[in-house]
């Protein structure tokens, strides 16, 4: 079962202080629990928000600068 984590925990976990992940909820962009007033984000949806977001490096030697045609 996944762990459900508090926006502080979140937040440390991305490195960010606890406005950026209310702002995610509140945006809508991460999935998220109510249980009563409380706010969980599943461990899970963090790691797919992590992943989504993920930037893969330009490969070297596909560029056609510096090639005279």
């Amino acid at each position: 079962m996944d762990r459900l984590l508090t926006v502080a925990q979140v937040a440390e976990l991305l490195g960010t202080t606890e406005r950026f992940p209310r702002r995610l909820i509140e945006e809508r962009r991460i999935e998220y629990v109510k249980v009563g007033r409380h706010v969980r984000i599943r461990e899970s949806a963090v790691r797919a928000l992590i992943d989504a977001n993920t930037v893969q490096p330009r490969r070297r030697g596909n560029t056609l600068h510096g090639v005279a045609a």
